[in-house]
């Protein structure tokens, strides 16, 4: 399974990203070199959304779609959740 997420950061953006074990990949957001360039400075950031997919393919197209959304979109989709 994989894990399409988006991420509050401490400066109020939001933040989209894909793992296989998502409660790793928070982590290594929030206290780990190993977190995205992004996230490092602007840390801590807060799981808000996530969604499962079986395969990395499908991961990857629904991430690039969540990223194409404005903020409007992706806090809609937030709250519909």
């Amino acid at each position: 399974m994989y894990h399409v997420y988006i991420v509050l950061c401490a400066d109020n953006t939001l933040y989209t990203g894909i793992a296989k074990e998502l409660d790793r990949r928070i982590n290594e957001h929030n206290s780990s070199d190993k977190g995205a360039k992004y996230t490092k400075a602007r840390r801590p950031v807060t799981l808000l959304y996530h969604e499962t997919h079986a395969d990395r393919s499908a991961a990857s197209k629904r991430e690039y779609a969540i990223k194409k959304m404005s903020r409007q979109q992706k806090l809609s989709l937030i709250d519909a959740n």
